[in-house]
């Protein structure tokens, strides 16, 4: 089975669009798939992984944020598989997997909730809900490389939030850190542990920033603090080969591309590596593929999936834009 690009719409009646890949980053829509619950209907979903393909490529994992439940696909040769619709905290906006745990941030009381997966299905994990602070406004749930410890980035108090992984996978007590600079959103690591995080900057245009921190259990240490980028609504970010961070600006279209020393540090290469609407707001969620050729990000004011081929240099160079996709459109995985 060659790669594939998954996209939910966020409609009332949820769906995800399936895209099959070629060789040459193009993509084709193989369908779309009800995922058994409700999307909020609303454009421009305050999420970073919504939706998420389990460790082993096996399950795609997609929360329902007009609800209380998360669809699980089986991936088949021909598209997906609904296997399952399981409840979840109150409008579920962010799901994460490692080796066979899984947790979902809900939002509508700000919660998370932990699941094991098995070949039948997911199932709760007893004593795994846990309640996150009523004005931590969350963005993103996501494990560490290792496993061991669970990272949410909590935009309404400024803060990075670090539970121990305990062998039954249950949550034991965080540890929570400043983010270095406001609003942190999106993040992504690298092998090594480093966490890049965006920070989205409430309403200051032109200071989105990203910032580098090393993660060590649950010990969340800065590195680099707030490098700008001197675009608006920095929001999303994805690692490459542990040496490029790419992030989405939500309010001008740009992707950025920044450097990840061996360190830890972070610096800015281009503000402007690849664009989908220039100027424009739209772009949100990304991925790149399996293989790290390709990176993809939903511009869902445009309605596409924007593609870009990506150099061993970093460098993106656009191959193309496909679907017709509703604005409400959130959340993107690949394979």
């Amino acid at each position: 089975m060659g790669g594939r690009v998954y996209v939910q719409t966020n409609e009332p009646q949820n769906q995800v669009v399936a895209f099959r890949r070629s060789s040459d980053g193009s993509l084709e829509e193989i369908g779309s798939y009800p995922t058994g619950g409700k999307g909020d209907g609303v454009p421009h979903l305050t999420s970073q992984g919504s939706l998420v393909l389990t460790g082993d490529g096996k399950r795609l994992l997609v929360t329902n944020a007009g609800g209380d439940d998360a669809g699980v696909f089986d991936v088949t040769d021909e598209g997906l598989e609904l296997r399952q619709t399981v409840a979840t905290p109150a409008a579920p906006k962010s799901v994460t997997e490692h080796d066979g745990v899984v947790y979902v941030l809900g939002t509508a009381e700000p919660s998370l909730a932990g699941f094991r997966m098995s070949d039948a299905s997911l199932t709760p994990i007893d004593g795994s809900a846990r309640m996150l602070p009523a004005d931590s406004s969350p963005a993103q749930v996501g494990f560490t490389p290792s496993g061991d410890a669970l990272i949410v980035t909590q935009r309404g108090t400024d803060s990075i939030v670090a539970f121990p992984v305990n062998a039954d996978g249950t949550l034991g007590e965080p540890t929570e850190t400043a983010s270095s600079g406001p609003t942190p959103y999106g993040f992504a690591f690298t092998s090594r542990g480093v966490l890049v995080v965006t920070e989205a900057f409430r309403a200051e245009k032109g200071a989105a920033a990203a910032s580098s921190y090393l993660v060590n259990g649950t010990t969340v240490r800065p590195v680099t603090g707030s490098v700008g980028n001197g675009r608006s609504e920095i929001c999303w970010a994805v690692v490459k080969d542990d040496r490029f961070a790419f992030t989405t600006n939500f309010a001008d279209g740009a992707v950025s591309r920044y450097a990840i020393a061996e360190d830890g540090s972070l610096s800015l290469e281009d503000a402007v590596a690849g664009t989908s609407v220039e100027g424009h707001t739209g772009l949100r969620d990304e991925d790149l593929s399996g293989d790290g050729a390709f990176l993809y990000a939903i511009d869902a004011d445009a309605g596409k999936v924007f593609g870009w081929s990506v150099g061993d240099d970093g460098s993106l160079m656009a191959v193309g834009s496909w679907g017709m996709l509703p604005a409400t459109a959130s959340g993107l995985a690949a394979s």
